[in-house]
């Protein structure tokens, strides 16, 4: 999976407006027309690609959500969630249903 934050630089709570800078700022760097380096053109499309995606709010709410899916964002955190909302009902279950010892 792309990371299109890193693409831009940015981080993932990045504005719409820093986006935009960062978009202004990679595009003019890595434009073909102004960079004669061989990997420009790739790295312009990637640029590209990730403005698209991050400027569209609905798009980018989906990507955000995938990149949570995967890990991307906060491993840590993603990791006590899900231990949180599947693990923990089923320990707790689990205890409940045991009987006491004597």
């Amino acid at each position: 999976m792309t990371d299109h934050y890193a693409t831009l630089g940015l981080s993932s709570d990045a504005t719409l407006a820093a986006i935009k800078k960062a978009f202004r700022q990679q595009a003019s760097l890595h434009h073909p027309d102004r960079n004669a380096a061989t990997a420009a053109p790739a790295r312009f499309r990637a640029v590209q690609e990730a403005y698209e995606l991050l400027s569209d709010p609905a798009r980018r709410q989906t990507y955000d959500d995938n990149r949570r899916r995967n890990l991307l964002d906060s491993p840590l955190a993603t990791a006590r969630e899900i231990w949180q909302h599947y693990f923990d009902p089923l320990l707790r279950d689990s205890h409940e249903t045991k009987s006491p010892r004597p």
